[in-house]
């Protein structure tokens, strides 16, 4: 009896399994890709360096002990900046800052005062403006609505990092 020869389009390759030897570098490159494919995701997202956010939340922090002894009406502390320490940028969005673009970025960090042992896990929310030769960045922080249509901004530079 003749063998049945099927066509080859009615016939799928047949796979040969990776040989022993190539079956850890191939994990390895799977897990490689699996690794960088997240970061790829994020690097057209323009997020500031790390220095920008510890200066901004650090900078945060005193404008907001500033508002607190100004209501209390105590004397503003000499004390230096607050240490600020592993930040984690949850959520990062574009926003409109005034006529510029800016970005919103939220998560949690550490810090503490100067002189203080205890370190404090905070949740925080920072509007960031990019420097018009996108070489700086400012905080941003939204200050009320003169005539209820629009948001007013206050914007503080921050220290250039080298």
């Amino acid at each position: 009896m003749p063998a049945l020869r099927l066509p080859a389009q009615l016939c799928p390759p047949v796979r040969q399994p990776l040989p022993r030897l190539l079956r850890p570098l191939a994990s390895a490159l799977l897990a490689l890709l699996l690794l960088l494919l997240p970061l790829s995701a994020c690097a057209g997202s323009s997020q500031p360096p790390r220095g920008v956010l510890l200066s901004a939340l650090a900078l945060q922090i005193q404008i907001t002990q500033g508002a607190i002894a100004q209501a209390l009406e105590l004397e503003p502390s000499a004390e230096a900046a607050p240490q600020v320490s592993r930040v984690r940028v949850a959520e990062q969005q574009p926003v409109s800052i005034g006529e510029a673009r800016g970005l919103r970025l939220a998560g949690q960090f550490d810090w503490r005062l100067s002189g203080d042992p205890i370190r404090v896990d905070s949740p925080f929310e920072l509007y960031l403006q990019r420097g018009e030769r996108g070489q700086s960045w400012r905080l941003a922080r939204p200050s009320g609505s003169p005539d209820g249509s629009t948001q007013a901004w206050l914007t503080y530079p921050l220290p250039l990092n080298d």
